[in-house]
Parts: structure tokens; C-alpha cells; sequence
């Protein structure tokens, strides 16, 4: 069996967009890429110039790209899926939509476990494996501690991140939650985490 090709990047133009996947025209060709809300939140509109970084996952019944704006957010996606058993694509989207990068690795040098089980479809047995698999790699556990004074989220990330963990954990989507905080920010953008959960509770509501 012939080994498919590696597909490193796509550039084009976007043609639609949703929260977990966007349409891409490369050359008249048009690319259905999965990707986190990270992702999704620096998209430009719709017809303009887009380069996505990609990572193809090959299975026998289906051949999937996913795609992310920056270096970070894929090497943390490959970092899960290469490192962490039990933690496949679709965990590993979920981690990179939950936690910014930033916040994650914190998370990870600091083992806290509880802000990472917060993400939807996590749970506290695959935070705690990702927390100590990760930690356990040479090198990058190693490469995290030396930078851990930086790794830390902001306060601004850091109420933002919580408060979209509050809404997910009284019940709202993720997705719907992210939006709304979001909004809540652009308002108030020195607010604390409750104030940010408050506003997106009135939006949602």
C-alpha cells in the first residue's frame, strides 16, 4: 500500500467557516479542514486569503485533515496524539478549544488537573493521564519547566479560559460559551472571571 501524501499546509481562499470546520479553495479545489476554536476565533471573513497549517489523519475508511493558524496549536495537537494514549483527534481538537496553548502547557507544569478535566469530553482520568504522560516525556516536560514562568496564562487569559469553563460546566456548549464570553470581554475587557460568566449568562439568557 502506497503511503499518502503529507500534506504540510494548504493557502486559498476561505469559502465558509463554522467553529469546528472551515471550506477552503485551493486552485478551484475545495478542502474540508476540522479545526479548533483557537483557530476558528483568527479566521479572516469569508473570500479572503487563508493559510492553514494541517495535519492529514489516515484511517482505512477515511482520509481527514486538520487544520490550525499557528505552529503552536499543531505541535500540541500532534503532542496528544502521539503522547497520550487514549487521546485520538477528536480529544485532542476538544483540548486546543477548551485551553489556549499557553494556558494548557501551564496547566501541565503546574499539574492541574481539575482546570483540565473542565474541558468538555475530557473527565478527570484522561486529565490526569495527559497531565502525567506529558510531564514524563524527556524533553518536553524539560523544555515546559524552563519556560514555566512564561507558559503561565495572563490574569486576562487565565479569567477568560475559567470563565468559559464555568459556563461549559453549568451545561452550555462549548462553543456557545466561547462566543459569549468573548462578547463579554469586548464589553469589559479588564473583567474578572465571574464578571465575564455573569455578562455571558445575560447574552445566553
Amino acid at each position: 500500500m502506497v503511503a499518502p501524501p503529507m500534506i504540510a499546509f494548504l493557502s486559498g481562499t476561505l469559502v465558509a467557516a463554522l467553529p469546528t470546520q472551515v471550506l477552503l479553495d485551493v486552485g478551484g479545489v475545495g478542502y474540508e479542514v476540522l479545526i479548533p476554536l483557537s483557530s476558528y476565533d483568527r479566521l479572516p471573513s469569508p473570500g479572503s486569503a487563508l493559510k492553514l497549517l494541517t495535519h492529514l489523519q489516515v484511517r482505512e475508511d477515511a482520509h481527514t485533515l486538520y487544520g490550525f493558524t499557528s505552529e503552536a496549536e499543531r505541535d500540541l495537537f500532534r503532542l496528544l496524539l502521539n503522547h497520550v494514549s487514549g487521546v485520538g483527534p477528536k480529544l485532542a481538537l476538544a483540548v486546543l478549544s477548551g485551553m489556549s496553548v499557553t494556558s494548557f502547557k501551564g496547566a501541565v507544569v503546574a499539574g492541574d488537573v481539575a482546570a483540565i478535566a473542565r474541558i468538555k469530553g475530557l473527565g478527570k482520568k484522561t486529565a490526569e493521564r495527559i497531565v502525567l504522560e506529558l510531564r514524563d516525556k524527556v524533553g518536553v516536560a524539560a523544555a515546559w519547566e524552563a519556560a514555566s514562568s512564561q507558559l503561565l496564562p495572563t490574569p486576562a487569559e487565565a479569567a477568560l479560559n475559567d470563565a468559559v469553563l464555568a459556563l461549559i460546566a453549568l451545561g452550555y456548549r462549548q462553543v456557545e460559551a466561547h462566543k459569549a464570553v468573548k462578547n463579554a470581554r469586548a464589553v469589559a475587557p479588564n473583567a474578572e472571571a465571574d464578571e465575564l460568566v455573569r455578562r455571558a449568562l445575560k447574552e445566553l439568557a
